[in-house]
């Protein structure tokens, strides 16, 4: 069998219906045994980083290994901001880059580069991959395939990068059936289960604490059976909005540096925490994690690196969460949780409104989240890109039950959510999803919206323009005596209207309060649900994103009525 064409029959093998890529001289053979062999829909995109996007957005969605492919050179260099976006947000991924014929390499020859477009990539991907091979003998290619599929999905999810020189993409293999072992999984000790039991019995304030952990371990309806039984009320971090519905009696609300207020201060006031699938960084605790350390913890994770890691004191429990969730089900223990605690927390929410936390001149972001939402529910997925949209979204989306929300956390990639939609939009086979992005991240990768015209996709895109990079102007107004060097001065933002409109996509700009409603309806209107939309919604360039962690305090003392001590990341 022609390599190239293993490749493809691989991943139909394997369950893979879409791929994305840009292509280049280096992929072609991987792309023609694809289009002649599979049936394998290939999405071309218009940057190599997009491709990988949409693959993350893919992945996320099915849960299967997202697959981009790049040319050797800039083509494998521009997938490496996609691979950092998997890496850190626990996504399953392969990347399949071309790289020169072997006799093009220049192996330990002390030059540069051999051949055009030469490039090691692999050297490049190691510390953002979980693992990655250049595969210069052709008969290593199905172990090699087989590692990596196994290696992409087991523990905590991440992307595998496959290097294939040209000629080896072209030779004749033999198979033979290299397929992955399984390992056993260990069970949690007993006597661990039993304590975390007698505590939750015992806590008059408990939390749950959901993160990106439950669905990148595939364990949503696990996640669900397990509050149910326990009744404990549930904060969510940034990547875990989606583990609760919004109407749920126990949602309590988004937590960390731009969290909910009243979440942050239940946070704050909690005497037991239950932390699954979350790794407590900083955005998520605050720079004082003395603070969260003083009560009792457990902390659920599938890598033995992130227990005890910033937060000290934790009670470790090292397991799969679809593991954890199976053996604490078998436990017959009825549970209640103080309606005492409950009542304080909708208090809070009273106390605190997020609607309130705002007073702009113009469109009250949170506001319109709402608005946009609660009108939304034929959305499968909500996407947000990265800056003061993105937590407005957090704070104020309303997702229920069934909708998933997307976007990047730990690289914090500007540019993610307009090709990760259309990744989202095609795993869904082409239900409706929701693209929420700022100015600045809109012109990152802008040039996608081609690849949602030409694929008749229906992905709604809502632009927040408000004229500068906002989370870093906000920034500047903090600690540089509001000198907005590259950010409001030397910086702009185009009409995305006429933009749009250029590309065949329909268009609505709105600028005032009592205009909410009617682009709310425009975008869900019966005629237009089934339709790729842009609406712009224009946002005062002064508006800032609160509550805010005043940084170097505790996560419940927040802009802008507690001031930092510290300066801090953006």
């Amino acid at each position: 069998m022609k390599a190239s064409d293993f490749i493809a029959y691989f991943l139909q093998k394997k369950g893979i219906e879409s791929v994305f890529e840009l292509s280049g001289g280096m992929i072609t053979h991987i792309l023609d045994s694809l289009h002649l062999t599979t049936d394998i829909k290939i999405i071309t995109m218009h940057h190599e980083q997009a491709a990988a996007f949409a693959a993350e957005g893919y992945a996320r969605i099915t849960g299967l290994p997202g697959i981009a492919l790049a040319t050797s050179g800039p083509g494998a260099t521009n997938l490496l901001t996609g691979m950092g976006s998997c890496f850190f947000d626990s996504t399953p991924a392969i990347f399949i880059t071309g790289q020169v014929n072997r006799h093009e390499q220049k192996g330990d020859r002390d030059i540069r580069q051999l051949g055009f477009q030469e490039t090691d990539i692999v050297a490049m991907a190691k510390p953002i991959t979980k693992a990655c091979f250049l595969v210069n003998d052709p008969e290593d290619l199905e172990s090699v395939f087989e590692q990596a599929f196994k290696i992409a999905l087991e523990g905590r999810p991440g992307p595998v990068l496959i290097d294939i020189p040209m000629d080896v993409q072209r030779s004749q293999i033999t198979l033979k059936n290299n397929f992955a072992i399984e390992k056993d999984v260990p069970n949690i000790e007993k006597d661990l289960l039993e304590d975390l039991v007698k505590d939750i019995q015992n806590a008059k304030r408990p939390l749950i604490l959901s993160g990106r952990g439950i669905k990148a371990g595939n364990s949503q309806t696990l996640f669900d059976d397990f509050v149910k039984k326990v009744k404990v009320p549930v904060i969510t971090t940034l990547l875990g909005l989606d583990t609760i519905s919004f109407d749920d009696d126990l949602r309590v609300g988004f937590i960390g540096s731009y969290g909910n207020r009243w979440a942050n201060i239940a946070f704050g006031e909690c005497d037991l925490l239950i932390v699954l699938g979350s790794r407590l960084d900083i955005r998520q605790t605050g720079a004082d994690t003395k603070f969260i350390e003083n009560r009792k913890i457990y902390h659920v994770d599938c890598e033995i690196g992130e227990l005890n890691n910033r937060v000290m004191g934790c009670i470790p429990i090292l397991a799969q969460l679809d593991i954890f969730f199976k053996e604490f089900a078998q436990t017959s223990v009825d549970f209640n949780v103080s309606n005492t605690w409950i009542n304080r927390i909708e208090e809070l929410k009273s106390l605190w409104p997020d609607i309130n936390e705002l007073t702009p001149t113009g469109i009250n972001p949170n506001k319109f989240m709402h608005s946009m939402s609660g009108k939304g529910r034929a959305a499968k997925v909500y996407l947000a890109d990265v800056g003061s949209h993105q937590m407005w979204a957090a704070q104020s989306l309303e997702l229920y039950k069934g909708q998933s929300f997307l976007t990047s956390g730990g690289m914090g990639a500007m540019g993610f959510s307009l090709p990760a939609g259309i990744g989202a939009c095609i795993a869904l086979n082409n239900q409706p999803v929701v693209v929420i992005v700022g100015d600045g991240c809109m012109q990152i990768n802008i040039q996608e919206l081609q690849t949602i015209v030409r694929n008749k996709l229906k992905v709604k895109i809502v632009v927040l323009n408000n004229n500068t990079l906002g989370m870093i102007r906000q920034f500047q107004d903090s600690y540089f005596e509001s000198r907005y060097q590259s950010t409001y001065w030397g910086y702009s933002a185009p009409d995305f209207y006429k933009i749009a409109t250029a590309y065949g996509i329909e268009a609505l700009t709105i600028e005032h309060p009592y205009q909410v409603e009617e682009g709310v309806n425009w975008l869900w209107s019966d005629e237009n649900v089934d339709k790729p939309q842009l609406l712009q919604v224009m946002v005062d360039p002064h508006t800032n994103t609160y509550p805010k962690i005043a940084f170097g305090k505790p996560i419940t003392e927040m802009e802008p009525f507690a001031k930092p001590i510290e300066m801090e990341g953006t």
